[in-house]
């Protein structure tokens, strides 16, 4: 594109030939880096840059404390505090000097008249809107426990053998989408279908906005393909659900469990774990008899092990059930529960006779189904989070 006032100077008779020359056919990226800039603005406000540089300051002061580890839960939260401050101000400041470089590189191409700097230009312009509009996301997260860690459970429903393969294949899914997002993943317990596939899966996502991004994933997921354990090869369609709590390491500060209101079973473990597995009873499942919640461990090495964190997890469990009972608006954690069969899925992932994975609530919708199974389910996350956002401000209103 001809910069602007480019036909007017070769009218002109202030302009030389030798000037002529000079003019660059390169785009033009000045709305683009200005709105670039303005976005990067905004987003250090809403992120509180200031105030974090300030309080880096006064966490650095704590962290170097030589009795810092005396107390190790205050510890663990000056450190988790400090690490997450400082990746907010880090990535503004990331941020303002690849725009700068941007901005350089262009200033630079249309003072030499160089339109060969565009293609690296329009680069580092797709990475700064790429990585705006992920942070950006951030912004929309209101939820108290939007940043935990999450607990999720994978169940298999409507739909037999297909319904368990379905199970393991979204277990798969999930995996990869956490690897993708450099999230650690505690695999808590598997329970083997009874021809393929899984019939039950806990696991724990940790990191930063991992229950955020997960609760927008609650709830039944269908599948639609040829199945593979058809003689016939016909179409069958099943069903698995996600359901997706906030994993709070402290939650023993709002539950107290009764041990007396516990069943404690012991059970062979079942699946990959190392070499422990089924030689000793050391998968833990408890069940809390007043509320009805089961759930099980069998990933540590131990029978204690196991049963320290079934008990984190069934706290979690609790906390959130207290919290749904106290505050009907934290319905955003807990979320509906629904017959894991027709008529209750939340997306519909197609493998024949079309290839299509569709979102029903957002109707956002995709045709590389292999690419979302491989984990690639950030669009599906944010598509569902602002259009989550949309409808609580329309109510507001």
């Amino acid at each position: 594109m001809i910069p602007v006032g480019a036909s007017l100077a070769k009218n002109s008779k202030c302009v030389t030939d030798a000037e002529l020359k000079n003019w660059s056919v390169m785009q033009d990226f000045s709305d683009s880096l200005g709105g670039l800039d303005k976005r990067i603005c905004e987003a250090a406000i809403y992120l509180g840059v200031e105030k974090l540089r300030l309080r880096l300051v006064e966490l650095e002061a704590e962290i170097s404390r030589p009795d810092l580890w005396d107390d190790p839960d205050n510890a663990r939260q000056l450190t988790t505090a400090y690490g997450r401050d400082k990746e907010d101000v880090s990535l503004i400041e990331q941020l303002q000097s690849k725009l700068a470089d941007a901005q350089a590189l262009y200033e630079l191409g249309v003072e030499e008249g160089d339109d060969s700097v565009e293609s690296e230009i329009c680069d580092l312009v797709d990475d700064l809107s790429y990585r705006l509009d992920s942070l950006e996301l951030r912004a929309l997260f209101s939820g108290e426990f939007d940043e935990s860690d999450a607990v999720c459970e994978i169940h298999s429903g409507e739909g037999g053998t297909d319904a368990q393969d379905w199970a393991e294949m979204m277990l798969r899914m999930y995996l990869r989408w956490a690897e993708r997002r450099g999230f650690e993943v505690e695999l808590d317990e598997v329970s083997a279908g009874q021809e393929a596939g899984i019939q039950s899966a806990t696991f724990i996502v940790k990191g930063r906005f991992a229950y955020g991004l997960l609760s927008a994933e609650r709830g039944v997921h269908r599948l639609v393909r040829m199945s593979p354990f058809d003689s016939q090869h016909r179409r069958q369609t099943s069903f698995s659900s996600l359901d997706v709590v906030p994993f709070v390491v402290d939650s023993s500060d709002e539950v107290e469990i009764d041990e007396k209101e516990l069943r404690v079973d012991t059970y062979r473990s079942s699946g990959a774990g190392g070499q422990h597995v089924n030689v000793t009873d050391s998968a833990v499942r408890l069940t809390h008899l007043p509320s009805g919640i089961v759930v099980s461990c069998q990933n540590e090495r131990s029978q204690h092990q196991n049963k320290a964190r079934a008990m984190q997890i069934l706290k979690a469990k609790l906390a959130e059930l207290a919290r749904e009972e106290h505050k009907d608006t934290m319905n955003s954690i807990s979320g509906p529960k629904s017959d894991i069969s027709w008529g209750s899925q939340i997306r519909s992932y197609v493998l024949a006779p079309y290839r299509m994975v569709k979102d029903l609530r957002t109707e956002f919708q995709v045709g590389n189904v292999d690419a979302v199974l491989d984990g690639d389910l950030d669009e599906f996350m944010n598509s569902f989070i602002r259009w989550q956002r949309e409808r609580m401000a329309g109510n507001r209103n």
